[in-house]
């Protein structure tokens, strides 16, 4: 389904409207789903989100990463979770322009690593290849290649407030959010939010 919303793009600010396509599909393991994308065809401006059709309460998702064989673990992130990786230190929050995606847990280390990486060679390029931010950038994706190979563990953590974030795997833990954990984290695009059952004609 494809519709015309009377609502101003984020970024551009274009009154033109924003373009939304809603398209409800059976996710392998996951069961459905509606994929639901905004854009401006004015800016260019996108964002995906996937909305699972059962299960929105909020949500945290656990799973000790301790194997070379967990990197195919089918991993949903919605545009309202942070991602945790609690031995590292690491965390990514939604930001306005947080996007949902399906990946694996290799994937959302090489996210981690992409993102270190963009740091480290900013820091090589104006001379700092040998300052504490520069070396701990190396440590930090030193050990996420070790997570990747099964040779160190983390805990992967998913905390979702709108609920719609999974880890596929009889080993992954889910568990409710607290009032006061909620409170604490960011809720990703300040943007129209529909539910899936209003979409459906």
């Amino acid at each position: 389904m494809e519709s015309k919303i009377e609502q101003p793009c984020p970024i551009c600010h274009s009154q033109a409207g924003l373009k939304l396509t809603v398209h409800t599909s059976e996710i392998a393991y996951f069961g459905e789903h509606t994929e639901m994308t905004l854009v401006c065809d004015e800016c260019g401006w996108r964002r995906t989100d996937f909305i699972p059709s059962e299960g929105k309460k909020p949500s945290v998702w656990s799973l000790t990463v301790n194997s070379a064989e967990q990197m195919s673990t089918r991993v949903v992130r919605s545009s309202s979770c942070t991602v945790r990786i609690v031995e590292l230190g690491l965390e990514v929050e939604p930001g306005d322009n947080a996007t949902g995606y399906i990946s694996n847990v290799e994937g959302v280390l090489k996210r981690f690593e992409d993102a270190i990486g963009i740091i480290l060679r900013s820091a090589m390029i104006e001379g700092e290849e040998g300052t504490d931010q520069a070396e701990a950038c190396q440590e930090l994706i030193g050990h996420l290649s070790r997570v990747r190979e099964g040779e160190e563990s983390v805990e992967l953590l998913l905390l979702d407030p709108m609920g719609h974030s999974q880890i596929l795997s009889d080993q992954a833990k889910s568990a409710e959010l607290s009032t006061e954990e909620i409170a604490a984290l960011a809720t990703g695009p300040q943007i129209p939010v529909f539910d899936a059952s209003d979409l459906q004609e």
